[in-house]
C-alpha cells in the first residue's frame, strides 16, 4: 500500500491513492462536522513529533508543559530525531496508517503527503479553533494545496546573502553592497580572493538550485510548470552551470577540493569564504560555525531590481495526521504552537521569524534574530508570490543538482554532461 521510491526516484515518500483513501476513511476527519474546541472532560493523549536537536527539544518540552497546564485533560507525548531519520519514520508510519496526531512538517513534503490524503484538512477549523488571520495570507498559502489548508507555517525566511565583516577587513577590500547586479557580486568575490590569503570571496553559486530558481524568477519564470514539469531547457541549465567557469578557473571562488576538505561545513561556515547565499534562518548556525561576533545579511544579486524575485518560504510548518482520533485537541495544540505569545517567547526566531503576529510580539527579537527580521523587512519590495508547493521528488532533484554542481567544481564533469544527467534523473523522478 505504501510505495517507497527507488533511489533514482528520490529518498522521500510516495503513497498510493488506495492507501490514502483507506487512511482518510478511517481518520478522525473522515466524517461529521469539523471545527470547534476540544471537550475539556475528555482525557486525551496526543502524539507530537519534530526533527531537531536538544536545544529545540528543550524549547518544545517547555511549550508542551505550558499547553498541558492550560489543558489539564490533554497529555502531549513528544518525540524527536534528526531530519533524515524523521522522514524515514514518517514513511513507515504512513504505510501502517499511524502518523502522529501533530507533526512538525517540511514544505518539501507537503505535496507528497497532502496529495494522498495523509494530512487533515484544517480549512473548517480556521476561525473555529484555529486562528490564521494573524498570518500573512501569502505565507499562509504555502500550507495550502488544492484549496485545502493542510499545514500552518511556524515561521518564515527568504533567500539572502551572508557576509563575514571580519574576513572583509582582513582582506582589506570593500564589502558587497547587496542587491546589485550579478556582475558586481562576481567582481566583489574576485577582489576578496585576490587580496585575501587563503580567503575567497565566495562559493560558486551555481551549485545551489535556489540560485538557479532566483535567476529564473528574475526572468519571470519558476523552476516547474503548473503541470509539475521542468520549466527550463537542458541547454539553459548547461549555460547556467557554465556561466561561472571563469570564476572557477581564476580562483575567484573557493576551489571545490577545498570545500571537500571542510565538509560538511560550508566554506563560509569554515571561515574560508567571505560570503555565501542561503536561507536567512542560517544566521544562528553560521554564528556557531564561524565563531564570528557578527555577520552581515544582505539582499542577493539581481538582474532586474524591479522584479519580485524573492519569496517568503515557510521555515517549517505544523500539520495534523488525517487519521487522528482527536482532531479538536490536535488543532488546539497547533493553535497554541502557532499563535501563543508564550511559545513565541520560548522559540524566538529559532523556527524562523514567527509567522503569527501574536507569536512575534511574544518573541521580542533582539541581536542576530532581530537582524534577520530587519533583513526580511528590508527586501519587502522584492517579495513576490511563492512558487507552488514543491513537486513530489523535489528533494531528490535538489540533491542531484547539488551533487552535479559539486562535480563540476571538481572538474569531474562538464556543465553539458551534468545537464544531461540532471534531465535524465528528472525524467525518472517526474515520469516525463
Amino acid at each position: 500500500m505504501f510505495k517507497k521510491l527507488s533511489r533514482r526516484a528520490g529518498s522521500g515518500v510516495a503513497v498510493t491513492m488506495a492507501a490514502a483513501l483507506m487512511l482518510t476513511a478511517c481518520g478522525g476527519n473522515g466524517g461529521g462536522e469539523a471545527g470547534g474546541t476540544p471537550d475539556p472532560n475528555e482525557e486525551v493523549t496526543l502524539n507530537f513529533t519534530w526533527w531537531g536537536n536538544e536545544d529545540r527539544a528543550e524549547r518544545y518540552n517547555e511549550a508542551i508543559a505550558l499547553f498541558e497546564e492550560e489543558n489539564p485533560n490533554i497529555d502531549v507525548n513528544g518525540t524527536f530525531m534528526d531530519f533524515p531519520a524523521y522522514w524515514e519514520k514518517r514513511q513507515t508510519e504512513a504505510a501502517g496508517g499511524g502518523l502522529p496526531d501533530v507533526m512538525q512538517f517540511d514544505y518539501s513534503y507537503l505535496r507528497q503527503y497532502g496529495q494522498n490524503g495523509l494530512l487533515m484538512d484544517l480549512t473548517e477549523y480556521e476561525g473555529n479553533g484555529l486562528t490564521t488571520d494573524s498570518i500573512d495570507e501569502t505565507l499562509l498559502a504555502t500550507g495550502k494545496l488544492e484549496d485545502q489548508t493542510l499545514a500552518v507555517p511556524t515561521g518564515y525566511n527568504a533567500w539572502s546573502l551572508f557576509e563575514n565583516p571580519a574576513l572583509i577587513e582582513q582582506a582589506g577590500v570593500e564589502g558587497y553592497e547587496g542587491g546589485t547586479s550579478w556582475e558586481d557580486y562576481e567582481a566583489y568575490m574576485a577582489s576578496v580572493s585576490e587580496a585575501g590569503d587563503e580567503i575567497w570571496g565566495g562559493t560558486d553559486y551555481t551549485g545551489r538550485i535556489q540560485n538557479f530558481e532566483l535567476k529564473l524568477r528574475q526572468e519571470g519564470r519558476e523552476l516547474f510548470t503548473e503541470e509539475g514539469q521542468l520549466n527550463f531547457t537542458q541547454e539553459e541549465l548547461a549555460e547556467f552551470w557554465g556561466s561561472t567557469a571563469e570564476l572557477r578557473t581564476g580562483d575567484a571562488v573557493i576551489p571545490g577540493r577545498k570545500l571537500e576538505e571542510v565538509a560538511p561545513k560550508s566554506g563560509f561556515g569554515s571561515n574560508l569564504t567571505a560570503s555565501e547565499m542561503t536561507w536567512s534562518n542560517f544566521m544562528g548556525g553560521y554564528l556557531a560555525d564561524t565563531g564570528a561576533e557578527d555577520l552581515t545579511i544582505l539582499a542577493p544579486p539581481t538582474s532586474d531590481p524591479s522584479v519580485k524575485d524573492l519569496y517568503q518560504k515557510p521555515s517549517m510548518l505544523h500539520a495534523v495526521g488525517a487519521q487522528t482520533e482527536h482532531p479538536e485537541a490536535a488543532v488546539a495544540f497547533v493553535e497554541f504552537l502557532i499563535n501563543s505569545p508564550e511559545v513565541g517567547e520560548i522559540f524566538g526566531a529559532s523556527l524562523g521569524v514567527p509567522a503569527s503576529e501574536t507569536a512575534l510580539e511574544g518573541a521580542a527579537l533582539e541581536g542576530p534574530e532581530l537582524e534577520v527580521k530587519e533583513y526580511l523587512d528590508s527586501v519587502a519590495d522584492r517579495i513576490g508570490e511563492p512558487p507552488a508547493a514543491p513537486i513530489v521528488g523535489y528533494g531528490a532533484l535538489e540533491n542531484t543538482f547539488l551533487t552535479l554542481g559539486t562535480s563540476i567544481g571538481l572538474d569531474a564533469i562538464t556543465p553539458e554532461e551534468a545537464a544531461q544527467q540532471f534531465f535524465d534523473e528528472a525524467a525518472v523522478t517526474l515520469g516525463s
